[in-house]
């Protein structure tokens, strides 16, 4: 089987994913719907052909070795996927994401202008979080890319795997990847901080140490980018603390509460015409009312004061839904289903 050609296939029918697993059929996901392919059942045969058209040596005894593998891999002239193969039950299996081979504005986004304002923020920590394939790394490539073009810095990527390609501009851009350029997130961003950096982009904040070099990185004034894997902005301030030990959760929060700039919660929602996706987003903007609540541990009273914080930039989801609503860009009854409130957003969109 020639994975070329369903790769092809893949990015010219729009389709975000690509799933191939012995015993099924292959299948891709298009605007979040899984979408049979009309072919034949995947066999064992089938899919360890399919390896060394994607894999190197290397690669393939690391997948053999630990049953799960994560990387990068081109298409000539037509793009980038980020791979991952892994063991199940029947054999094996493999999901190729589609990486656009051009980095998007924040306006063909269509994501609130306030996380252009923080992209040039001198110094922080800047989080974006949601549910694997809500945009996070299309959302940061973005950012990277305007500071590329908007300051003369030096930035670091540290990803697991390099998915958008970046050009140094008005900026030097440094990127590294998990495996290729470096054994762990903690070796990397223990060297960056030794390579005169103006803005470290972290892949994810995935450990207890990822998060502590972030924290001291942002605190030590660089601008720090990164992810997290949580369904709202609140849940991810309590992911970070969560990971610290019982006793040095009060000076995490300390340190939280200085270095914190933001925290972009995102959602994909499907577009009204029916072709494509556009994020929604919640914005947390860490002002000083914020940065109170997190360092006294009353976190839980966060969102309350978010319902009252656009002269900050600050967004709840509803609020964002509103905005796509209002625009034209989404349906009124999808934005009421993944409300946070679908009762109370039902009765103030107009």
């Amino acid at each position: 089987m020639k994975i070329n050609d369903l790769l092809k296939y893949a990015i010219d029918s729009g389709a975000s994913d690509l799933h191939l697993s012995v015993g099924s059929k292959p299948m891709v996901r298009i605007n979040g719907s899984m979408m049979h392919l009309n072919m034949e059942t995947m066999t064992q045969d089938m899919m360890e052909s399919i390896l060394p058209q994607v894999m190197t040596d290397d690669q393939r005894n690391k997948f053999y070795q630990d049953k799960e593998i994560d990387f990068s891999t081109q298409l000539d002239g037509k793009g980038r996927f980020r791979v991952n193969f892994f063991s199940q039950l029947n054999g094996l299996a493999g999901v190729f994401r589609t990486i656009p081979q051009v980095i998007k504005s924040f306006e063909e986004l269509g994501i609130p202008p306030v996380l252009q304002e923080l992209s040039l923020k001198d110094r922080g920590l800047i989080l974006l979080t949601g549910p694997t394939g809500s945009g996070k790394s299309t959302t940061l490539a973005t950012m990277v890319d305007h500071i590329n073009e908007n300051r003369s810095c030096h930035i670091i990527t540290i990803e697991d795997p390099v998915e958008y390609f970046q050009s140094s501009k008005n900026s030097l851009i440094n990127q590294r990847e998990l495996g290729a350029n470096t054994h762990s997130f903690g070796n990397a961003l223990r060297a960056a901080l030794r390579e005169d950096p103006d803005v470290i982009l972290v892949g994810e904040m995935r450990d207890l140490e990822t998060t502590s070099l972030s924290l001291t990185a942002a605190e030590t004034g660089h601008l720090v980018l990164s992810t997290l894997h949580t369904s709202s902005a609140v849940k991810a301030i309590d992911r970070i603390i969560d990971i610290y030990p019982e006793g040095q959760k009060t000076q995490i929060r300390s340190m939280l509460s200085e270095s914190l700039l933001a925290v972009i919660a995102q959602k994909l929602v499907p577009n009204k015409d029916g072709k494509g996706r556009t994020p929604a987003c919640e914005v947390m903007i860490a002002n000083t009312a914020i940065r109170n609540l997190i360092r006294e541990d009353r976190i839980f009273q966060i969102s309350s004061l978010m319902q009252s914080g656009g002269v900050d930039g600050m967004l709840t989801l509803d609020q964002d839904l509103q905005r796509l609503v209002s625009q034209g860009a989404i349906d009124r009854s999808t934005a009421e289903s993944i409300s946070d409130n679908p009762k109370l957003f039902k009765s103030s969109v107009q």
